[in-house]
């Protein structure tokens, strides 16, 4: 999947911590995250009903 020309962000709570966080991209039905520290590095591509379900479960 090509994601050089989607429109990463970051949460406005990151700079709470120095900056270390996630990014996340809405990539058509899924979700991508990348390390903000690292942009070029490895990026991790989710279902979008997987990511919700994901996010739900650590909300509790």
């Amino acid at each position: 999947m090509d994601l050089t020309s989607v429109l990463w962000r970051k949460s406005s709570m990151s700079t709470n911590n120095g900056g270390a966080c996630v990014e996340l991209a809405s990539v058509s039905r899924s979700v991508a995250i990348r390390d903000s520290k690292d942009p070029d590095g490895p990026k991790l591509v989710f279902d979008r009903h997987d990511f919700a379900a994901f996010l739900e479960r650590v909300k509790r």
